[in-house]
């Protein structure tokens, strides 16, 4: 610790008030950063009220902007942006800088700030081969190039390209070096390699693969090989000192420091490494040795360590306020290492010591200033340095005007003889005075009889007593106390009367001055007496205005005349009614010398000079003399100069005048009685002439330049520059805009610090001074460019053997050379033919191309590209990468068993490409079949994770490879875990569906600011897969969501508070805290609010200071992390403490009568407190009177009258006001003057009134005069004067009687200029009230900016403010078709508003509207935004139904689309048809859902609702189950709609397109409006049997048409319609025939040519459950018929008809199976005939007779739509091959499903091998058929032919 002896001085340390400086962060010194970046410097200088920041370099040149290179915002921030090397400037982007900030207290600066950018600089790093014993240790170095060293360190060392984790027998060193300890024979099979980051670019560089050679152990001395060198550290840090070596036996290590053993301490650790030393102190410098020995020798290495202790600096005192010619020390105490330096700086410029300020002390550590003047005041800065380590204090010095004043003092008494007394007086000034007393003008002397003392308070006042113990006669008299100090001198006396017979002293003769005042004490001791009168020459004084005697017997005269006031004054005691005693006094007058004025008219060089100066009066002798400039003027021919002078006169003459001759001259008349002055200024004039007149010239662009031009003149010419665009003739100038970058120099040169490109063009350069004409001269400013280049790749990538151009874009002055090389070597195209390089030139711009042919291996360089012209240089820089294939591996076999080998492999040269997998092939040497291949993956495919926001994270991933996925991908499991303190570590699975290679998820609802573990395996059929790699990630931050907690906050004092909190509960800050923001603003009684002021710190307590005094404050706390500012706490009011009021705005004081006047007055703009009263002073210059009168007022009265005062003297009155803190500072004295008759004069004031609207304001404009005064009001509008009349008028104004104007009910339109005017015959007065009349603020405009599913953010701009500040906003909302309005109050800073925790998919509405002090505004007009989200809907690519069986149904929940919004309610209501009670279920929104309990083969309505709260969506749908055998019932599922009643009415026959179904080709033709339309391709017979496998042939056919969507029609229920009967007379059928079995349709087979009922006929039962063999026999011959059985329908034999083409069709599905039962019909074939299915009712169909030829021949005609004929017979021989059918289409069990959905694949329906055997003749009809499809939404039907 360094410090100087503090000297004490009797100096007044104050607060220097509310204005401070202070810093930020001064500790910053340095700052490196990368120049494709660029960086944002934040001046560290700050200060209350805001200070003027600015930024100067080192030098003290100031800082200029240059466009896209360096700005300085308007907060103080330098920001310099990312630049190309060509574009560097060492003036700008090496250099250092400093910041400074200035207001009122003054200007402080910071230590200088090293800025450097850094260039992406080419560079290698690598690693050399080591050898090394087993046993040993072996040391591996990261070799980085010296460039660079300081930015690139080593990060990680790789072993065969896996990074090592320090751990047993590996080391990694701070300083980046690798240590493998008891090296081992396998380390000789590894690579190493280093991994090194460059700090600024964050480029990343691998170096090459160094091998260790290990060798078996040799007897051998120790050899070093790692050791330290000397260095400097900073206390409290770390420091390893490396000592390593090898040897064998292996050596022991010694440590020693300064030649002994190294003590055992806690901070000292010796490790493998070498020694680490923690925490660093003074006492650890010193020389360390490291000492290695074994038995064969030893080795030694050292080095000096020098710890430094970082340099603090505290300068006392911190802030003083004290008196001009004050003596001041300042300390600077430096703590830290020594050898350092102090520089000692005043408002920013260094102190030079003068004859006041010296610098003292052995480190110049003390500064001392004597006879301090005004211009000391300031900030004073003490810096300390030690090499390139800067600390800094600084104080802030306010000196003023230190005239001692008497604030406390004694009064007039009488004592009695013997009767001890004690006089007071208290003095305050600046320096604190010195306090001397006399007694009838005679010095106290102190003695036996007076005892005096003196002292110096704390707060500066000086106190001095002077004590009489026991006073006799001659201790009376009149006791003056003087303070004095070296700014001025304040006096004060009293009469202390000792009882005793009076006489008079001895009174010494008066020499007074002509002119002044004089003052004549009588000085009669002893008490009482009557009288004391003054006589001269025998009469009774006064006698005249300038003589007035006081009471206390003082004589004084004013305005001393010689002839008048000159003699002998008789001073006359009346002791009895009839004695009295007397004393003489003779007053000399001395008359000064009085100068007669004169003036000194301006002239031009070489005329003559003649200036006289007399005397018109003064005693003689008198003195004259002539000074020029403050220096006395000796005549001759040096100064060419001559003086002539008389009695009372002298001239001054100048027989040629010249430029020398200009000055201030100065006559100085002297005399016995004074020294007087007359000082006029001579101005020789010289017109303007050029000394250097301006040329043309070049600039260059980026550099510096001046334009020269040197004028001279007197007056001195002001230089103007201006400027016209272009190099053609200038049209027109423009003055030249003078930045930091352009300025004009002393001598008149235009100096531009950065010319650019705009600079080009005409300068004029004009001077003038007032004489003669200006001057001009012009000149042409040409700016050449410098080769830059402006466009190249940073990196790029080429491929070995390919060839490969590089490109480089330069611009600049022509001619442009552009070089390339590769590395630091130039390229010669000419003599390498593997180059090539090519020149274009486009427009200003030049493109050189290189081009390698072909790329190699070694091209994995920088090249670079140069560009070159007569005015720079830019360069370029490329880094080139090669690809190719990787160099094959050094393979190794590491363990052979009988039936494995275990294989190891180092990988070489990757090919500047990651290794994705290794092939590997092996064969037996004795076999001759190819190699077997293995492959190896060296990676999975990890997911990547994004984090989207503070709640999700995206992770993204591809498949596995084709190999590896066994199968089909069905999707993906991804399992999540908090990996965090108090997590469970379990995953939370999620499974999406795989959709395609590339896979993407996004994760929500996560916690904010939470890490997380993720992994992703896929699963298909078998089950799922291996997992990923976990890989982690934090979710982003966010705000804090509580706000800081215990905010409590303390008045300290009237303008500090301390505001302290406590953090916020951790699991609410969401993020890293950044640290705190208190925001406070002031409430001023007027309702005002002040400006929102906030802090930043990062500590939990903030001091505010400056605070406005007896104000209170809203506080609140907040803390903020990278994401922004959390939640504020409550608002927290504080009040500060009271303090001295300020001064009364204004005072005035008129003359009210001959004896009185009328004092008014304001109160104190800043009262500081509750106003207690106020006091009125009232003084009578030259009376006599020590002190003023004082009167004191309630806080209430703004006015006061103040009598019994004489006619025509002249009053000073002042007024002051009071608090509990005491009297403030007084207003400004006026003067007046009471008078019998007055001038109109108003007492009230003018100035701004403000007032809410609709309130009553009443303007006073009271007055005084004699006679008395008439009023008028008058108001400015745009038309004209209006008067204002005293009465009532239709506005609601009113001027009462006393002048004052009341306006009723304001309103906007009443704001204004008021002016009243009082008048009377003898003058008149005015005063001017501007009336502000606030109003609510005027309607925001409200827009929506964005929305969310959650939220909605809102942005305005508001209106005018209606004259009061805003104070906040309230904003309502509420759900749409609701009229719940919600309120939120938001701040009057805000200007934007995010509403969250809203409905999604909600429609709301929002209006907005500001308050101010007057209230609430007009609310905006209302806005409505919709979140984001819609109800939920049914995927129609989603199947609805999952399975179905008897009893059960599986619902796919899953199809529901949630629209964004989760669904939280879902409700199913099912019944079977044809019943009217529904059973309703609620569900949850999980994937699959299953309804029990069914109805075996029944047909069930579905009716499906889910919701969420954008709305709810519908989904309806028919289904049958199965019956117990597990047989599908009419395909199940007939129709389906979406977001329609199920029950819907049937109106009529249904409407639709005619589908025809083409049996014998599968071919479906959709006949509607448009024509027919073929959907299917066709299959013949022929076809089949030729060209398909039967076993393997399957078809389908899946029709969605959209006539058939668009049919709107009702839905018809076909499943227990009985053929032949109308659907739309549903439930009449039903009611006939509800008794029957609804599955008793039959068909039965007879053969042709029988009668009906003589035929052996077969009943074919569709009923499958009773179904059998029936034993029916048939010949081959035998035809058969099928038709109706009698007992279902017995007026329709051999036709079908109805009417549904699914029902239908399933109908002769049933027939067929059923044949195919029968054993004699298994080669039968069946041929279709016609079938027709009609969209007719059945009423219209023609019925069949019951002739079994009609089943036959009957073919399809008009009338007989609805008919269904088929026949059946044996098969012919010719149709038989090999015992097989050759035409016969035989049908495979259903293993495989075409276009069939996924329920019926696994209904037991299908999985049954049912063989069919069906031909279809070539010549038979083809069948046809139509559907008729009702409902809504996509038909899909499917058919399967075999």
């Amino acid at each position: 610790f360094y410090s100087s002896t503090v000297l004490l001085f009797y100096i007044h340390s104050e607060d220097v008030g509310s204005t401070r400086l202070y810093f930020v962060k001064a500790s910053l010194q340095r700052l490196t950063y990368s120049s494709s970046v660029g960086v944002s410097l934040p001046c560290p200088a700050g200060g209350t009220p805001t200070a003027i920041l600015r930024w100067y370099l080192a030098t003290g040149d100031d800082i200029y902007d240059v466009p896209h290179i360096r700005h300085v915002h308007a907060n103080g921030t330098l920001q310099l942006y990312p630049f190309s090397p060509s574009a560097f400037n060492s003036y700008i982007h090496d250099n250092d800088y400093f910041c400074t900030a200035e207001n009122q207290a003054g200007k402080i600066r910071s230590p200088n700030i090293r800025v450097k950018a850094v260039f992406r600089e080419p560079y290698t790093v690598r690693v050399a081969d080591q050898r090394s014993m087993r046993g040993n240790v072996a040391v591996f170095k990261c070799l980085i190039p010296t460039a660079v060293q300081e930015y690139v360190s080593v990060v990680s060392w790789e072993r065969d390209t896996v990074s090592i984790i320090p751990a047993n027998r590996f080391f990694l060193t701070s300083f980046g070096a690798l240590y493998i300890s008891d090296v081992q024979k396998e380390d000789a099979l590894s690579t190493y390699r280093c991994i090194t980051k460059h700090k600024y670019s964050g480029e990343t560089r691998q170096s090459n693969g160094a091998r260790l050679s290990v060798m078996d152990p040799t007897e051998s001395s120790p050899t070093i090989l790692d050791s330290f060198l000397a260095g400097e550290v900073r206390a409290g840090l770390s420091v390893e000192l490396p000592c390593i070596a090898a040897g064998y036996p292996s050596p022991t290590v010694r440590w020693l420091k300064d030649g002994r053993p190294l003590p055992s301490d806690a901070h000292w650790t010796r490790r493998l490494t070498g020694l680490t030393i923690s925490d660093l102190r003074q006492e650890d410098s010193g020389s360390y040795a490291c000492e290695v020995t074994n038995s064969f020798g030893s080795k030694e290495v050292s080095g000096a360590l020098y710890v430094i202790d970082p340099l603090r600096v505290t300068l006392s005192p911190k802030s003083l306020k004290t008196g001009i010619s004050s003596t001041l020390f300042f300390t600077c105490a430096v703590e830290g290492s020594p050898e350092y330096t102090v520089a000692w700086y005043r408002n920013t410029d260094p102190i030079i010591p003068d004859q006041h300020i010296s610098i003292q002390g052995p480190h110049n550590d003390t500064l001392q200033i004597t006879a301090a003047q005004k211009s000391h005041s300031g900030a004073y800065q003490c810096f300390a340095s030690r090499k390139g380590h800067t600390a800094q204090d600084f104080s802030i010095i306010l000196l003023e005007d230190g005239t001692p004043r008497i604030v406390s003092s004694f009064s007039e008494r009488v004592v009695a003889p013997g009767e001890p007394f004690s006089l007071m007086c208290g003095a305050k000034g600046a320096p604190p005075p010195s306090i001397t007393w006399t007694l009838d003008d005679e010095p106290v002397v102190r003695d036996s009889a007076y005892k005096t003392s003196q002292y110096t308070l704390s707060d500066g006042l000086t106190v001095s007593h002077v004590n009489v113990s026991s006073p006799a006669i001659r201790d009376g008299g009149v006791y003056r106390c003087a303070a004095r100090n070296s700014a001025g001198s304040a006096e004060y006396q009293a009469r202390i009367n000792v009882r005793g017979s009076p006489r008079i002293r001895e009174m010494r003769d008066i020499t007074a001055v002509a002119g002044r005042n004089t003052f004549i004490t009588c000085r009669v001791i002893g008490y009482p007496y009557y009288s004391i009168k003054w006589f001269k020459d025998g009469m009774l004084l006064p006698d005249n205005h300038r003589q007035v005697v006081y009471e206390n017997g003082t004589l004084r005269l004013s305005d001393v005349q010689k002839g008048m006031d000159e003699g002998t004054y008789l001073c006359s005691v009346l002791i009895q009614p009839q004695t009295s005693i007397d004393q003489t006094v003779h007053v000399t007058v001395k008359v000064p010398p009085l100068i007669q004025p004169f003036d000194i008219p301006s002239t031009s060089v070489g005329k003559l000079m003649y200036i006289a100066c007399v005397v018109s009066s003064g005693d003689m002798p008198i003195r004259i003399t002539w000074h020029k400039d403050g220096q006395l003027i000796v005549p001759g021919s040096a100064s060419g100069v001559g003086i002539e002078t008389k009695e009372f006169m002298s001239s001054l003459q100048i027989s040629k005048v010249t430029l020398k001759h200009n000055g201030n001259y100065t006559c100085i008349a002297s005399n016995a009685a004074a020294t007087v002055s007359w000082e006029r200024q001579l101005i020789v004039t010289v017109p303007p002439r050029f000394v250097v007149q301006p040329n043309n010239q070049d600039g260059i662009y980026g550099k510096a330049g001046v334009l020269n031009c040197s004028v001279e003149g007197y007056p001195p010419p002001k230089v103007m520059w201006k400027h016209a665009k272009g190099i053609g003739n200038p049209q027109q100038y423009h003055p030249v805009p003078l930045t930091g970058r352009i300025q004009i120099m002393g001598n008149g040169s235009l100096l531009i610090r950065h010319v650019l490109e705009d600079d080009r063009g005409y300068y004029l350069c004009q001077a003038s001074n007032g004489v003669g004409s200006d001057i001009s001269k012009s000149m042409v400013l040409t700016v050449k460019i410098p080769a830059m280049i402006t466009s190249h790749p940073n990196t790029t990538m080429a491929i070995k053997g390919q060839v490969k151009e590089l490109n480089c874009t330069a611009r600049g002055e022509q001619p442009i050379i552009i070089r390339w090389e590769r590395g630091d070597t130039v390229i010669d195209a000419e003599r390498n033919p593997r180059y090539s390089i090519t020149i274009n030139k486009k427009g200003d711009e030049v493109i050189s191309t290189l081009k390698l042919k072909p790329a190699e291996r070694g091209d994995s360089v920088f090249f670079s590209c140069h560009a070159i012209n007569s005015y720079g240089e830019g360069r370029g820089l490329i880094q080139l990468t090669v690809q190719e294939p990787p160099d094959p591996p050094e393979l190794e076999v590491r363990e052979v068993k009988d039936r494995s080998m275990n294989l190891r492999w180092i990988q070489r040269f990757d090919g500047n490409s990651i290794i994705t997998s290794y092939d590997i092939e092996y064969k037996n040497k004795s076999a001759r079949k190819s190699n077997t291949h293995l492959y190896t993956h060296t990676h999975t495919n990890t997911p990547l994770i994004k984090m989207l926001s503070c709640l999700s994270i995206r992770v993204t991933w591809r498949a596995p490879r084709k190999e590896l996925q066994n199968g089909v991908i069905r999707g993906y499991q991804i399992g999540y875990r908090e990996n965090g303190p108090g997590s469970n570590g379990q995953y939370s699975i999620v499974e999406m569906k795989a959709t395609g290679d590339s896979e993407v998820y996004t994760l929500d609802n996560l916690k904010k600011f939470a890490q997380y573990g993720v992994v992703v395996q896929a699963f298909n059929r078998a089950g799922t897969g291996p997992s990923s790699t976990e890989i982690n990630a934090t979710t982003l931050e966010d705000v804090p969501s509580q706000p800081p907690q215990n905010v409590r906050a303390i008045s300290v004092t009237s303008d500090e508070a301390v505001i302290t909190w406590a953090e916020p509960p951790r699991l609410t800050l969401h993020g890293v805290l950044k640290g705190y923001r208190v925001v406070f603003w002031s409430l001023f009684p007027d309702g005002e609010w002040g400006e929102m002021q906030n802090i930043t710190t990062t500590r939990e307590q903030v001091e505010l200071r400056g605070l406005e005094k007896f104000t209170n404050y809203s506080v609140q706390v907040l803390a903020y992390t990278q994401a922004g500012d959390g939640v504020r706490s409550n608002v927290l009011y504080i009040q500060t403490r009271e303090d001295l009021p300020g001064p009364p705005a204004g005072i005035k004081a008129v003359p009210s009568s001959p004896s009185s006047v009328v004092v008014s007055w304001l109160p104190p703009h800043k009262p500081n407190g509750v106003i207690r009263k106020y006091t009125i002073y009232c003084s009578s210059p030259g009376s006599g009177q020590p002190a003023p009168s004082e009167y004191e007022t309630n806080p209430e009265m703004l006015f006061y009258r103040i009598t019994h005062l004489t006619r025509g003297k002249q009053y000073l009155i002042w007024a002051a006001a009071v608090t509990t803190a005491g009297r403030g500072n007084i207003s400004e004295k006026v003067t007046v003057e009471p008078a019998g008759k007055a001038p109109a004069k108003i007492l009230s004031f003018g100035g701004t009134v403000t007032t809410p609207w609709m309130k009553e304001i009443r303007l006073p404009c009271s007055s005084v005069g004699e006679p008395t005064p008439t009023f008028k009001w008058t108001k400015d509008s745009k038309v004209g004067t209006l008067d204002l009349m005293p009465m009532l008028d239709l506005f609601g104004r009113q001027i009462l009687s006393n002048g004052t104007l009341v306006l009723r009910s304001v309103k906007a339109e009443d704001s204004g200029y008021y002016t009243c005017t009082a008048t009377n015959t003898l003058g008149f007065d005015t005063i001017i009230v501007n009336l502000l009349v606030q109003v609510p603020p005027d309607q925001p405009r409200l827009t929506v900016s964005t929305t969310s599913t959650s939220s909605i953010t809102l942005a305005w701009i508001p209106g005018d403010n209606g004259g009061s500040s805003i104070r906040g906003f309230v904003l309502q909302y509420s759900v749409d078709n609701t009229e719940e309005w919600r309120d939120v109050f938001i701040t009057s800073t805000e200007r934007s508003f995010r509403l969250d925790n809203l409905r999604c998919g909600t429609w709301y509405k929002v209006k907005l509207a500001a308050k101010n002090s007057v209230g609430s505004g007009r609310i905006s007009e209302i806005i409505e935004a919709k979140t984001h989200g819609r109800e939920p809907a049914f995927n129609k690519e989603q199947p609805l139904l999952t399975h179905i069986n008897s009893t059960h149904a599986g619902l796919n929940l899953q199809g529901w689309t949630s629209g964004g919004c989760p669904i939280t309610a879902l409700l199913l209501d099912f019944r079977p048809k044809g019943t009217w009670a529904w059973q309703s279920l609620k569900a949850n929104a999980t994937a699959q859902l299953f309804l029990s309990e069914l109805r075996e083969a029944t047909w069930y309505e579905l009716k499906m609702k889910a919701c969420n709260s954008a709305g709810c969506g519908n989904q309806s749908s028919q289904f049958a189950t199965t019956d117990y055998d597990g047989k599908c019932f009419l395909f199940c599922v007939l129709s389906s709609k979406n977001n329609r009643s199920m029950d819907t009415p049937v109106k009529g026959p249904p409407q639709g397109p005619r589908l025809h179904i083409d049996i014998p080709r599968v071919q479906l033709l959709i006949e509607d409006k448009e024509g027919i339309k073929q959907i299917a391709a066709p299959v013949t017979d022929t076809e089949f049997s030729q060209s398909v496998n039967p076993q393997s042939f399957c078809t389908g056919v899946s029709l969605h048409h959209p006539a058939l969507i668009q049919n709107t029609g009702p839905l018809i229920d076909m499943s227990d319609i009985r053929p032949g009967t109308n659907p739309v007379s549903r439930k009449s059928v039903k009611s006939a025939h509800s008794s029957r079995n609804r599955y008793s349709s039959q068909w039965t087979l007879s053969r042709p040519g029988q009668s009906q009922s003589t035929a052996s006929a077969r009943t074919l039962t569709s009923d499958w459950r009773t179904m059998g063999s029936h034993g029916i026999t048939a010949t081959e011959s035998d035809s058969y018929s099928a038709s109706l059985s009698q007992d279902t329908d017995k007026g329709r034999n051999s036709m079908v008809s109805t009417e549904s083409a699914s029902s239908t069709y399933e109908e002769l599905a049933r027939a067929y199976e059923h044949a195919k039962l029968e054993e004699h019909l298994q080669h039968a074939k069946f041929t279709i005939t016609e079938c027709f299915i009609s969209d007719s009712s059945s009423d219209q169909m023609t019925t069949g007779t019951n002739d079994p030829a009609d089943s036959m021949t009957s073919l399809s005609t008009p009338s007989e739509t609805g008919l269904c004929r088929f026949t059946a017979s044996p098969p012919k021989p010719q149709d038989y091959d090999r015992g097989r059918p050759t035409n016969v289409a035989v049908p495979i069990p259903h293993r495989e499903f075409c276009n069939l959905p996924l329920y019926m694949k696994t209904d037991p329906f299908f999985r049954k091998q049912a063989e069919l055997t069906l031909t279809m003749p070539k010549n038979s009809s083809s069948a046809l058929g139509r559907l008729q499809k009702q409902g809504v939404g996509a038909y899909s039907k499917s058919y399967t032919l075999v």
